[in-house]
């Protein structure tokens, strides 16, 4: 991919593409063999940021968290292709009750875990999953800038912080020479908007943090595959995803994206992402795929050049 082509992930001096590819799928949605294909396709498709955490697939009956570092764990085994991609996990989910949070000990245990089941020697971006409001900040950011010096670790990132406490959090890295959060893992789309705008955007613009923002299809809705109530069984999530996006609100970002991919001769998918690509501050939205061919869906997105007309309709769409 051309340098041009790609971001940093804040002052860490890593580049990524565009886009990042969500890990939660495997050991998921997806078997082991499809997992296999669709990393193989990513590195191929310059999809080659890759987010995951310690807790994947928990949530799933028989799983016990660890499954999607795991696989993707033994393709790096098998494919000797560590140096062609970006990795990032996170830490602080809980996996068992003893073993949650950001406590020091803690963290350390738990990067050693990933690093085994990842089957490499250092994540180039290691996130603190959710705030711990029981553990001070300097303490975590303390056990974090251990493993960054240990070289387990290449930069640091926070998920689900609220403005104030990413802000109370970069100051004491500033203030004690410590390594500082250089991403930002806020939810954000075009229709959920005003929580990211409103508080954090301001926070990560400040200090130039990089911004992989997750439920970027807003569960699939922005992909324009749940367009009337009967549309809920669809899948799992459809019932809410239907509850929360189907209103006239939603069906007026459907409406606006409908006009665009049509004129542009794309997809609903890829008007969405461009659009946040094309937004500042925003580094590369979070995608996932469980198929070749929606994986095709969101590279195309990568290459879609939205007109500031057309970002004014969706901005206008989605007020």
């Amino acid at each position: 991919m051309h340098q041009n082509q790609t971001r940093q992930l804040g002052n860490s001096g890593i580049a990524v593409p565009r886009l990042t590819f969500g890990g939660n799928v495997f050991g998921w949605t997806v078997d082991r063999a499809t997992s296999f294909s669709l990393l193989d396709a990513l590195v191929e498709r310059g999809l080659w940021f890759i987010d995951t955490a310690d807790v994947y697939s928990r949530w799933v009956p028989g799983n016990k968290g660890g499954e999607s570092e795991t696989l993707i764990g033994e393709w790096l085994q098998k494919s000797s292709k560590r140096d062609r991609i970006v990795l990032a996990t996170k830490v602080g989910m809980e996996l068992s009750p003893a073993k949650t949070g950001l406590k020091p000990d803690y963290i350390r245990q738990a990067v050693d875990a990933s690093l085994r089941r990842l089957q490499t020697d250092y994540i180039d971006l290691y996130q603190a999953h959710r705030d711990d409001a029981d553990t001070p900040l300097a303490e975590t950011l303390s056990a974090f800038d251990g493993l960054i010096r240990e070289g387990k670790v290449r930069a640091i990132g926070a998920s689900n912080y609220s403005a104030a406490r990413l802000q109370e959090a970069l100051a004491i890295s500033d203030a004690q020479g410590l390594a500082r959060y250089e991403t930002l893992q806020p939810e954000y789309n075009l229709y959920d908007r005003q929580p990211y705008e409103s508080e954090l955007e301001p926070v990560v613009q400040a200090h130039g943090l990089g911004v992989i923002n997750y439920y970027s299809l807003a569960s699939g809705f922005l992909s324009g595959k749940y367009r009337e109530a009967a549309d809920a069984a669809k899948s799992a999530r459809g019932q809410r995803v239907v509850e929360k996006y189907l209103n006239p609100r939603g069906l007026r970002i459907l409406d606006a994206l409908d006009a665009i991919s049509a004129a542009q001769q794309v997809t609903p998918t890829q008007v969405a992402l461009a659009w946040q690509i094309a937004r500042p501050g925003i580094t590369a939205p979070i995608v996932s795929a469980t198929s070749l061919k929606q994986l095709d869906d969101l590279t195309g997105a990568m290459q879609l050049t939205l007109s500031p007309a057309e970002i004014a309709q969706l901005d206008q769409a989605s007020r």
